[in-house]
């Protein structure tokens, strides 16, 4: 590794270095990435980047010294609550994407029943398609995490839940949709098994919070899964996803201001002063927070429509086509934005679904790997709007050519590691 040079460099150097770094990162503008990064297109982009250049510099650390930035919190979060028909009593804060929303449900959970409860060997239960984030909450926060089975359409098997169930259960997890195949978990029965156990129970929302909303509106039909299901007590929706606002930026919703509380991190004897912190960073980038507020802003629900139909749209046809190909399947009922597909499991040569991916790879196309089963995953989104046709005919050619082929490498990386 080099050292950082004695001198500096002029700026146009440092941005041609910059944009030359980015050579072999997958081409997201060209609608060839099937997750990751979300594009509203060019209103949405330019009225993100206008935000961003206005808070760059800007710290929500304390509210007190960027009045503004309260006021964007309590505004986005407030808006999210709407769609999510939060009640009068809803609150949450801003956090940095998807798993800190999920890192604070945990940490809420486990503090409810603590002071309520005297609970002092907390327990959550989460299906076998439950984001990874809820391992890592219970490995940070000191939880012991029960995994349940899925039934055979993928979703939550709530009947085992139930035999999971402890006195020291504090949490209990649905999804909607979940990540790996995309079907809505048995919100309404999962939050009734939470409210007997006297815990929390925490929707993940955050793949179809900025989806399932609009969905709805469009007519599409959507099992119960946000605040007007009894026994939700939290919701994370990411903005950054399907809210078509730059990374990272996600909701965590509350019920209410008294369940809210229990995320937030208090210490007065520091020589500091009095330092409270809602979620798990201290310093927090304004940029992102702004950034969504203008979004949110520019694109109204009427914009959310539209966006959210052509992604129902392109998702709907992509599986269609799947389904036409010899040799592949969609995976589970999913009716939204989430497509994973696999081969057919009764042939007698089924297709090698890393072989395939790595072939769609070397054309431009890329997908997330999963197991079990093999799978090829995609976020379908207004992204992929006008490619799904030329997909389609790669995704063709491409399993005529891997047919009978193998991969040596099995590897189903979502991590940064090196």
């Amino acid at each position: 590794m080099e050292p950082l040079g004695q001198h500096g460099r002029s700026v146009d150097d440092v941005i041609g270095e910059l944009e030359d770094k980015r050579h072999n990162d997958v081409r997201w503008e060209d609608g060839r990435t099937f997750g990751m990064v979300y594009d509203g297109g060019p209103e949405v982009r330019e009225v993100a980047e206008r935000a961003a250049s206005i808070y760059l510099h800007e710290n929500a650390l304390n509210t007190k010294a960027f009045p503004s930035l309260g006021s964007i919190q309590s505004e986005v979060v407030g808006w999210t609550a709407g769609l999510l028909n939060g009640p009068d009593t809803a609150s949450g804060f801003l956090t940095s994407g998807g798993t800190e929303s999920i890192l604070c449900a945990v940490k809420a959970a486990r503090e409810r029943a603590r002071i309520e409860r005297g609970i002092t060997e907390p327990e959550m239960i989460v299906a076998a398609s439950g984001h990874a984030a809820f391992h890592k909450g219970a490995h940070l926060f000191g939880l012991k995490l029960h995994k349940a089975p899925v039934n055979d359409d993928w979703t939550a098997d709530v009947d085992a839940m139930a035999d999971l169930v402890t006195e020291n259960t504090v949490l209990i997890v649905g999804s909607a949709p979940q990540y790996p195949q995309g079907v809505i978990d048995d919100i309404a029965r999962i939050a009734a098994l939470a409210a007997d156990a006297d815990a929390n129970c925490h929707v993940d929302g955050c793949m179809g919070g900025f989806v399932l909303p609009f969905a709805e509106r469009l007519g599409r039909d959507v099992r119960p899964w946000d605040f007007r299901v009894d026994g939700v007590t939290s919701i994370s929706a990411d903005i950054h996803k399907l809210g078509y606002a730059p990374k990272g930026v996600s909701v965590i919703l509350h019920r209410t201001k008294e369940l809210r509380r229990y995320q937030t991190f208090i210490f007065d004897d520091w020589l500091g002063g009095f330092y409270a912190s809602p979620n798990l960073q201290g310093t927090r980038s304004g940029l992102p927070m702004a950034a969504a507020w203008a979004v949110m802003q520019h694109l109204g629900i009427d914009g959310y429509l539209k966006l959210t139909a052509s992604t129902l749209e392109n998702a709907d046809r992509m599986r269609d086509g799947i389904a036409a190909i010899d040799g592949i399947r969609v995976l589970g009922d999913g009716r939204f934005h989430l497509v994973a597909m696999s081969n057919e499991p009764n042939d007698p040569d089924p297709i090698d679904m890393f072989a395939l991916g790595d072939a769609l790879e070397r054309v431009g196309w890329f997908h997330d790997r999963q197991t079990p089963p093999d799978s090829l995953h995609s976020t379908v989104s207004n992204s992929n709007a006008g490619v799904i046709d030329q997909y389609l005919e790669a995704l063709r050619s491409c399993v005529d050519e891997i047919r009978g082929a193998t991969t040596d490498d099995r590897s189903t990386n979502y991590a940064t590691l090196e």
